[in-house]
This record gives structure tokens, C-alpha cells and sequence, in this order.
């Protein structure tokens, strides 16, 4: 592909970014309460479908949460939310769960002021509360799978939490989103779990967007880079053929300069050159095939260009700090 047939690097970058959905709930509370979420390998998302209620991470004091608002935690730090500060606290964990289908549950924590609670204790104060547990609080909850590597510049960039409503101004189609989940939260019709879901797919992309769009005007680093007219256009092609052999002079033709300025011009910009670069996103996609996909570790060498699985191990370890073998536990 030429050039200037490549289209704006960040917008291709961030076609090929997807979230899908691991599983979501819909979780009632009544104050006062207080629930802990665990730290996960999966980003988080919350919807506050009613009352307004607080939030806190290891790395944040108290900021309180209003009706209507989202929040979308791309590497689910250890968080806390809760009707007020000083509300008594449980584990997510230890609340009434029912499954509604496959990735989508209900979850009852109307009584979860008890704290220390088991599941069954829980579950049994809800049978004997009957009518008089009526919620205070209406939260949508879920986790996403992002298709980056934890290591990618764009992951590793993002802060630890993203507000919504923060961003909705830069990003129109943010605000409609919020008011269609409230009104489905709100209906509580048939399906309404399932479509909430798939707004929340749609819904975190929108306010990965909008975070990136309002980021770039003052932005150093990989999104500087990656909005870089001539850099930017390496980075693109890197990332859409992360298998390909690519040289010196191939990177160096997609910038349109001699081989001696764009190293000189992408090693400034990026901070590394070219070379460790291509090795570090393509080990994002090995571990990506390997850990998601399944892929046999012989494969993956051979698809990315490796003369022997020895040797990819070897490149795998430097960068990525472990064998392959590994990846697949993660």
C-alpha cells in the first residue's frame, strides 16, 4: 500500500480496537453499602442506573458518582464503590449472583451491609427481607476483554479510570448512549440486560475515543508519534501487518524519506528504534494468538518469521519477560 493511500494512523489503530464483553450484571443495592471489586486482568465498566453514590481506587480519594454516569477502568485496579465513604464493605464475591443467560447475571445486594456475609447468609436475609428490600442504588456492572496486549502503548497510556461524562463533551455520541442505557435500565423490558451489555461494548470504545481525541492536542509520547504525519504512517503499517519481515528500507519507503532520516526521525519520535519496535509489537501478537487463540508456540514462530521455535522463545522471554509457554496460563 502507498502512502498516501494509508489512512489517519490513530483512526487505523483504533479500527482494530475491540472490546468484547466477558459478562454483565445488573446489581440492586440498598444503602448503606459498600462493595470492593478485586483487581482482574479484564477492563471494567460501571453504569450508575440510580443514585448517586462514591467511588475509590488504592490511587484516588473519594469522587462521587451521579446518576447517569459511567465509568470504564481499562486495567481494573483494585476500586471500591459505595452509597457513601463510610459505608461497611464486602467483596463483590460475596453477594447473591443468578445467571440470566450465559455472560449476563442479576446481582441481589440489598443486604450486603452485613459485612463478612457468605453467599448463603446473604442469600437467605434477602428471602426473609421479602418486599421491604426495595434498592436504593441500580448499578451495571461488566468486564471486557481488550484485543491489546496489556504491554501496548495505547493500554499502558490509558489512566486507570475514565469518567464518561468527563468526555462528553468532546464526543457527541457519548451523552445519547448514557440517556439509551438509563432509559433501558429504567423500562427494565424484556432483553434489557443484553442490549445494556452491547451498549457498554459500544459505549467504552466511544470514551476510549473521545479520551484519545481530547489527549492528542497536548499528547507526548506514542499518541504524539502515532499523530505524527510521517512517523504516524510507519506505526499504522507495523501495527496492521504485524507478521510481515519488515526492513529498514521498507519502513523507510512507507515515511517517503532515505533510510538514514527515518531512523534518525522515528527513533526521536518514538523513543526506540525501528527495530525494537516491529519486536515488541509483534510479540504483543504472538502472546495475543497464543493466549487468546490457542495458537501452538511452533506456529507462531513460524508465522512471524522465526527460523526455529529456540529462537522465538528467546526473543519472546527478552520482551516480554517470560516464555511462551506462560502466556497461555495468562
Amino acid at each position: 500500500m502507498a502512502a498516501k493511500d494509508i489512512p489517519d494512523p490513530l483512526t487505523e489503530i483504533l479500527l482494530g480496537l475491540r472490546l468484547d464483553g466477558v459478562e454483565y450484571g445488573r446489581c440492586v443495592m440498598r444503602e448503606p453499602w459498600a462493595v470492593a471489586f478485586p483487581a482482574r486482568p479484564e477492563a471494567t465498566f460501571h453504569f450508575v442506573a440510580q443514585g448517586d453514590c462514591w467511588m475509590r481506587t488504592q490511587a484516588t480519594d473519594w469522587i462521587q458518582l451521579r446518576t447517569g454516569d459511567a465509568l470504564l477502568l481499562p486495567r481494573s485496579t483494585f476500586h471500591v464503590l459505595a452509597s457513601s465513604p463510610d459505608a461497611p464493605c464486602v467483596d463483590i464475591d460475596t453477594l447473591a449472583r443468578k445467571a440470566v443467560s450465559e455472560n449476563l447475571y442479576l446481582v441481589n445486594g440489598t443486604g450486603c451491609a452485613a459485612v463478612g456475609a457468605k453467599p448463603a447468609q446473604t442469600a437467605n436475609a434477602e428471602a426473609d427481607a421479602g418486599t421491604e428490600a426495595e434498592p436504593s442504588h441500580t448499578l451495571f456492572t461488566g468486564t471486557m476483554r481488550f484485543n491489546l496486549d496489556p504491554l501496548h502503548p495505547l493500554l499502558a497510556m490509558m489512566p486507570d479510570v475514565m469518567r464518561a461524562n468527563d468526555l462528553a463533551q468532546r464526543d457527541p455520541a457519548v451523552l445519547p448512549m448514557l440517556e439509551a442505557m438509563e432509559r433501558e435500565v429504567t423500562l427494565n423490558r424484556i432483553g434489557a440486560c443484553g442490549i445494556l451489555a452491547r451498549l457498554a461494548d459500544v459505549l467504552s470504545a466511544s470514551i476510549i475515543r473521545a479520551w484519545v481525541e481530547c489527549a492528542c492536542s497536548d499528547a507526548t509520547g506514542w499518541i504524539a508519534a502515532v499523530r505524527c504525519p510521517q512517523v504516524g504512517r510507519v506505526l499504522a503499517a507495523v501495527h496492521r501487518q504485524p507478521e510481515r519481515e519488515w526492513s529498514v528500507a521498507e519502513l523507510a519507503g512507507v515515511m517517503g524519506a532515505s533510510r538514514s532520516s527515518f531512523i534518525e526521525k522515528f527513533s526521536n519520535t518514538v523513543g526506540e528504534t525501528p527495530a525494537k519496535y516491529v519486536a515488541r509489537v509483534k510479540m504483543f501478537q504472538a502472546r495475543h494468538w497464543i493466549a487468546r487463540e490457542g495458537m501452538r508456540v511452533a506456529v507462531v514462530a513460524n508465522r512471524l518469521g522465526y527460523d526455529s521455535e529456540a529462537s522465538f522463545s528467546r526473543a519472546f522471554k527478552r520482551i516480554i519477560g517470560h516464555p511462551p509457554s506462560e502466556a497461555r496460563l495468562g
